[in-house]
């Protein structure tokens, strides 16, 4: 769990279930791996550290202890012997190792990119973490912004990873095209439109060719390098850059949700 200083009771269904499971398995007479682990990092501590006025490693630590000691009390049978928090070294050594491996490999890479910004919190949130336009933690507004940030490139293993989903005859066909859906292969053509006004061309995708002579519109992401040179000119350029602001600052969820209303400009 998170190290926030007390478990609720949350904590005591869930680690109740796992330690019935864990000791009807050694019962059984099965060798039961057991342990308890920290996810310690974070934010959360930041914060908690600098509203208590302590250090964050001093509040981290000391809440491990206590949150331990609840743990104990309740008799769970955790091998505290291989206890792990990610906050220490001998944790997050192998994850900088891995990422060193990564790199060697060529598998880790440095670009600019979108991402979900809290001023309040001054930190990255993921997409689940931005409700109705704010931070989940501290309910104020967010931003998008660029960022630059470190990549893997698991589309180099894009094929791979969906040919041998059909190696998997145990995993249920459900989860299988979760995985597919999320891999997100598609195959079809790319090819471009002129754009007179700003003397360009824009390159669109679809599954579709043959459909082409239907097409009526194109759309542009609130992003694209083009859409600051489109509405340079245009004479209700205030509407249009208040509406690409609040699209802009949209999570991606609402803005592939099927069931929101379609909206542009």
């Amino acid at each position: 769990p998170y190290p926030s200083g007390n478990l609720h009771m949350g904590h005591v269904r869930n680690y109740s279930i796992g330690d019935v499971v864990a000791r009807f398995k050694k019962m059984k007479g099965f060798n039961v791996l057991h342990p308890m682990g920290w996810d310690s990092f974070g934010m959360p501590a930041e914060n908690a550290a600098i509203k208590h006025g302590i250090a964050p490693k001093t509040w981290t630590l000391d809440n491990i202890e206590n949150m331990k000691l609840q743990q104990k009390a309740l008799g769970l049978s955790y091998d505290w012997d291989r206890e792990v928090a990610t906050c220490k070294e001998d944790y997050y050594k192998w994850t900088q190792w891995f990422f060193q491996q990564f790199y060697k490999k060529g598998l880790a890479y440095k670009k600019e990119a979108k991402v979900n910004w809290c001023e309040t919190c001054h930190t990255v949130l993921a997409n689940e973490q931005v409700i109705d336009g704010a931070c989940w933690r501290c309910d104020n507004p967010v931003e998008k912004k660029d960022l630059s940030q470190w990549f893997l490139r698991i589309t180099e293993y894009a094929d791979r990873l969906l040919t041998d989903l059909d190696t998997l005859d145990h995993w249920p066909q459900r989860v299988k095209l979760m995985q597919k859906n999320w891999i997100g292969r598609s195959e079809g053509t790319e090819f471009s439109f002129e754009v007179p006004s700003i003397n360009e061309r824009v390159s669109v995708y679809t599954t579709r060719v043959d459909t082409i002579y239907g097409v009526s519109y194109v759309v542009l992401a609130p992003e694209h390098p083009y859409v600051e040179r489109l509405i340079e000119n245009a004479p209700n350029k205030a509407e249009l850059e208040a509406f690409i602001t609040r699209m802009r600052n949209m999570s991606d969820i609402d803005r592939t949700s099927t069931d929101a209303p379609k909206e542009g400009m």
